[in-house]
C-alpha cells in the first residue's frame, strides 16, 4: 500500500509509478483504490465509471481499467454530500454521515472487488486516501490501514517536502499511529523535492532515527513527467500564452468535473469572478452540480461576463454541465443533483436539459463536421432536447451531437479537446502535443527505479 501524510502528497503518482516499474519488470500487477473523492472520473471499457487516477495506474500495468480497481467512488455534490459510484455504478447520494452508516455494506463491496482483482493478478498496488493518520475515522476505515492490515499488505508511507513540513508530517504520522498500524509502515519516501537530493542527506538520517523506518528514497519534482490530475488542475503546470494562441478563460467552478480535458490549455486562466479583459473564448467545464454551479455563476456576476463576452466576439464552448447551463434551462424533478426543480440558463443556446435518474458512461468514436475523428467519453445523467436540423459539434455513430451556433457550441464529448487536431480545428490554434501515456508511464517507471533504494523495495514490499 502507498500511504500518505495528507491529500496531496503524491500517493497517485507514486501507485503509478509503483505499477509501471513493476510491469516492466513483466510483474502481473494491478492498482487498487478501495474508496476515492473526485470529480475526475472515466468510463471503463466494460462498464461503469472509476477515478482517473485509477485509469491512469491501470495503464500503467498495460491493461484496461475495471470497476474492481476503484470500487467506491464518491463524487461530491455540495459541501456535505456525494454522489456515491459501487462498483462503477451510481449506488445513493449520500451525506457524510449516512455514508459511514453503510460502512458494513460498502466494506463487503470492497472486499469482493479486491479477491476478485488479487485472484487475476500476481502483484496489487493499493493506494490510500488523504492520510494514515486520521486518526477520528479509524473505525470505520475502508482505505487505509484497516484494509493493509486485513490483507497484511506493506506500507510505504509518502510525505510532500514541496510543502515544506516534512520532518512534522513523517514523524507526526507515526507518532500518532497505535504500535500495530505503525509496525504496518515499512518505510518512508520524501516526494517532490526540488534540487540535488544529496543535500537532503542530514535530512533522511533524522527522519530515519527519529521513526526507527528506512527511507526508500528522496524522489525529485519531475516537472517534465504528464500523468492525469485525480483532483483538479495543478497550477505548476501553468505556462505563459504562446505566440498565435488565442486568450482562454476558464470558468473555476466550485464542483468542477473531468478537468483533463484542458490538459492542451495550460495557458487557460482559471476564473472565479469576472476580470476586467476580454478573452478570445470562454469555457464552461463540466460540473458535479449543474443547478448548484449555475447559482454560483451568477452569484459571482459570471453569467452577465458570460454574455457580454460573447456579445462582444467571444467563442464561448460549453462541455457536460456547461453546456447545459448555456442553455434555456436545466430541470431536476428527481433531484439527482439538487433540491431545486429547475434553473433558468444563460440562454446562449436554444436547449432545454431534464436531469435522469440514469447515468449515462460510455467512451465513444466521433468525428468533426469536417471529418476529424477524435476519440472521447461521456459521463452526464442529463438529456439535452437540440431544435431540428441544428448543426452539431460532432458526430457519434454518424448522429449528430451536441450543437454549435455562431460561436457558441456544447457537447457532452469529454475528451474532444484533448486532440490537437480538434482545438485546431475549434480555436484555430494548433497546441503543442503532450507526451504519449505509454512514454509517461516508461518515465515514471524510470523516475521510480533511479530515486529508489531497490534492493530494499524488494526486500520489504517484494
Amino acid at each position: 500500500m502507498v500511504g500518505g501524510t495528507a491529500s496531496g502528497a503524491g500517493k497517485s503518482w507514486m501507485t503509478a509509478a509503483i505499477c509501471a516499474w513493476l510491469h516492466r519488470r513483466g510483474v502481473r500487477v494491478a492498482p487498487f483504490k478501495a474508496q476515492n473523492m473526485s470529480n475526475n472520473s472515466f468510463p471503463c471499457p466494460g462498464g461503469g465509471e472509476i477515478g482517473r487516477a485509477q485509469v491512469a495506474q491501470a495503464e500503467a500495468c498495460g491493461l484496461e481499467p475495471t470497476v474492481d480497481m476503484n470500487p467506491i467512488l464518491l463524487k461530491p455534490t455540495g459541501e456535505a454530500g456525494s454522489q456515491v459510484v459501487v462498483q462503477g455504478k451510481v449506488w445513493k447520494n449520500l451525506t457524510a454521515r449516512e455514508y459511514y452508516e453503510n460502512f458494513d455494506y460498502l466494506s463487503c463491496k470492497v472486499d469482493e472487488s479486491y479477491e476478485r482483482l488479487a485472484s487475476q493478478h500476481d502483484f496489487i498496488v493499493m493506494e490510500g486516501a488523504g492520510s494514515v493518520a486520521e486518526l477520528n475515522l479509524r473505525r470505520t476505515d475502508l482505505v487505509n490501514l484497516g484494509l493493509a492490515q486485513k490483507h497484511n499488505a506493506g506500507v510505504l508511507l509518502v510525505g510532500d517536502i514541496d510543502r515544506g513540513g516534512i520532518f512534522a508530517s513523517i514523524y507526526g504520522t507515526l507518532a500518532l499511529l497505535p504500535p500495530d498500524e505503525a509496525a504496518l509502515i515499512k518505510a518512508f519516501a520524501v516526494n517532490r523535492f526540488r534540487g540535488d537530493p544529496s543535500l537532503f542527506t542530514d535530512g533522511v538520517t533524522i527522519l530515519e532515527e527519529k521513526t526507527s523506518k528506512p527511507c526508500l528514497g528522496v524522489f525529485p519534482y519531475a516537472m517534465d513527467i504528464h500523468l492525469d490530475e485525480e483532483d483538479g488542475m495543478s497550477t505548476d503546470r501553468w505556462q505563459p500564452r504562446p505566440d498565435g494562441a488565442p486568450s482562454i478563460a476558464i470558468l473555476a467552478f466550485p464542483r468542477i468535473s473531468n478537468v483533463t480535458d484542458f490538459r492542451l490549455l495550460p495557458w487557460a486562466s482559471w476564473i472565479e469572478r469576472p476580470p476586467p479583459r476580454a478573452f478570445d473564448v470562454v469555457i464552461l467545464p463540466g460540473s458535479k452540480n449543474t443547478i448548484g454551479d449555475l447559482a454560483w455563476m451568477k452569484s459571482q456576476g459570471l453569467d452577465a461576463w458570460v454574455r457580454e463576452q460573447y456579445a462582444n466576439g467571444a467563442r464561448v464552448i460549453g462541455i457536460c454541465g456547461g453546456y447545459q447551463m448555456l442553455g434555456r434551462s436545466v430541470e431536476d424533478p428527481h433531484h439527482v443533483e439538487s433540491s431545486q426543480d429547475a434553473a433558468e440558463g444563460l440562454g446562449l443556446l436554444p436547449v432545454t436539459t431534464r436531469l435522469q435518474q440514469d447515468k449515462v458512461t460510455h467512451a465513444v468514436q466521433a468525428h468533426t463536421p469536417s471529418g476529424q475523428s477524435f476519440d472521447a467519453y461521456e459521463i452526464h445523467m442529463g438529456e439535452t432536447i437540440v431544435p431540428p436540423n441544428a448543426a452539431p459539434f460532432a458526430f457519434v455513430n454518424e448522429k449528430p451531437e451536441g450543437i454549435s451556433t455562431n460561436r457558441c457550441v456544447g457537447t457532452y464529448l469529454h475528451g474532444a479537446l484533448e486532440h490537437p487536431d480538434v482545438v485546431e480545428e475549434w480555436l484555430g490554434y494548433r497546441p503543442a502535443a503532450v507526451p504519449t501515456k505509454r512514454r509517461s508511464y516508461d518515465q515514471l517507471a524510470e523516475w521510480f527505479e533511479t530515486s529508489a533504494d531497490i534492493p530494499l523495495f524488494e526486500k520489504l514490499f517484494l
